[in-house]
């Protein structure tokens, strides 16, 4: 016991230093919600697969003596017994507060057929059978989870079936003697198909259902280099006319992962119900994007004269550059020039509602190309401007562009002394509109994949734009395959 009382401060304190629990309270960076309109929508899909399901249903044979006066004993035995049709009028599924969801079918009709034996002494004769199953009920309901791993999990917790109204129609010969066993083939027939029919629910849910939520991507790679964490923070969450899943919804360096030094902002979703999803996408996607590529450098730029176009009056030369610094093409005559750009930070987007916007503060030195191949430098500028962006949507991405603002260039060292600001102004915002914008537009165009599951299309879109989060709306189609 007393070595025992030794270790556990040790024990206890390695726990403490190797665990890493998810940080509390920490925000979705994106919520997928689904509506009351998208879950009639998957109740009415729910129907497709269910009756695909109960017409797989293989019902046990019935088999049992009986005794009729003046007939005597007998041996009877309902065989090959199999659910021909079914129709499944109608289904709900409802959010279940605290829990998941509840799918509930009402009105349902099934029709099996069956072959039919009677064996007397040596006498035996045979049949076929038809029996109408009306008023049906099934309700099941759904217990949503989520995995370590963030994916989430689905499981059925409770099944109920009941039949209302069970007829058999005998046909053959002795149809009417065989009518006689009705109350004791329903009584058999009910209990079966009640048991099959929550059998074959909770198998399906294990076998199918679940599986697909795990098709739901966890990481989705938006290019060679940065990947999008999918991965839920929290079961789905249900409401009294909605369900809500969060999503982390951080952009990551696929080589290198840093940890994130700012929290996804508190999104106060609209209550809107037109559409079956709406998706808030927060400031946060976009802005741990930012600081992914701008960690990497992926943001910087250089530009040399041979990027200049042809017909430009301005080259990145010391003779071109005498207008915007005298000295310089003094000291270094006949020399090019080359212009290197950075941010001095992971330029954020702004989110407030009916804009986007960027203000990108960057640095840009300018370097002499010695001919010993050495870079001198000889200025530095500080260059600022406000940049808008619009946003598109496909049937699973998002795109974006940006449209440029005027930029404007502050001297903020020269080691050749005086220096035309003014001047350069021009220079770098015709580089910047015919260079720079397109390539970022170009990587822009490619979007980020939203969290779907496979086979699912968005259609109809509506975007509004509200502070610090975008707001979709639209409508979800799925594609049997």
């Amino acid at each position: 016991m007393r070595a025992l009382a030794g270790a556990l401060p040790s024990l206890l304190l390695r726990l403490l230093l190797t665990s890493s629990p998810e940080p509390l309270g920490a925000n979705p960076g994106l919520v997928a919600r689904i509506t009351d309109k998208g879950l009639e929508y998957v109740a009415r899909e729910g129907l497709v697969t269910l009756r695909e399901e109960l017409l797989r249903i293989r019902l046990p044979d019935f088999t049992g003596d009986f005794k009729i006066k003046p007939f005597g004993r007998g041996h009877y035995e309902f065989h090959s017994l199999q659910i021909h049709s079914c129709e499944l009028p109608g289904s709900t599924l409802t959010p279940l507060p605290g829990q998941g969801l509840s799918f509930t079918i009402s009105d349902s009709f099934i029709r099996v057929q069956s072959e039919w034996k009677v064996r007397k002494s040596f006498v035996k004769l045979h049949g076929s059978l038809d029996v109408e199953v009306k008023g049906i009920t099934i309700s099941v309901n759904l217990l949503l989870g989520r995995e370590l791993s963030g994916r989430p999990t689905v499981s059925a917790t409770s099944c109920s079936s009941h039949i209302q109204d069970v007829e058999v129609d005998v046909s053959g010969d002795l149809g009417w003697l065989l009518n006689l066993f009705d109350n004791q083939i329903e009584s058999k027939l009910r209990k079966a198909l009640e048991n099959k029919i929550c059998e074959r629910i909770q198998k399906s849910v294990a076998s199918d259902l679940q599986p697909y939520l795990q098709t739901l991507p966890v990481t989705t790679e938006i290019d060679s280099f940065a990947g999008i964490d999918y991965s839920l923070t929290e079961a789905p969450r249900a409401t009294a006319q909605m369900l809500d899943v969060m999503f982390k919804g951080e952009i990551f360096n696929r080589d290198r992962y840093s940890p994130v030094t700012f929290l996804a902002p508190v999104m106060s979703l609209p209550e809107e119900h037109n559409r079956m999803v709406y998706f808030a996408i927060s400031d946060y996607v976009f802005n741990t994007a930012s600081r992914v590529y701008h960690e990497a450098g992926h943001l910087n730029f250089s530009i040399t004269d041979d990027m200049v176009p042809s017909g430009s009056t301005i080259r990145l030369t010391t003779k071109s550059f005498r207008p915007f610094a005298p000295r310089l093409a003094r000291l270094y005559p006949n020399m090019n020039l080359e212009l290197q750009g950075t941010m001095a930070s992971a330029p954020f987007l702004n989110l407030s509602p009916g804009n986007l916007s960027l203000t990108p503060q960057m640095e840009i030195e300018g370097f002499v190309l010695l001919p010993s191949s050495v870079r001198e430098p000889v200025f530095r500028l500080g260059v600022a401007t406000n940049v808008s962006a619009t946003l598109t949507f496909n049937t699973s991405k998002i795109t974006g562009a940006l449209k440029p603002g005027k930029v404007q260039v502050e001297l903020k060292e020269s080691k050749v002394g005086v220096f035309n600001v003014e001047l350069l102004e021009a220079l770098l915002n015709y580089h910047i509109l015919n260079t720079l914008y397109p390539q970022v537009n170009e990587k822009l165009a490619e979007g980020f994949p939203l969290p779907l599951l496979k086979h699912i299309q968005l259609y109809d879109p509506v975007l509004e734009i509200h502070k610090d989060f975008l707001f979709l709306g639209t409508n979800v189609q799925y594609t049997r395959v």
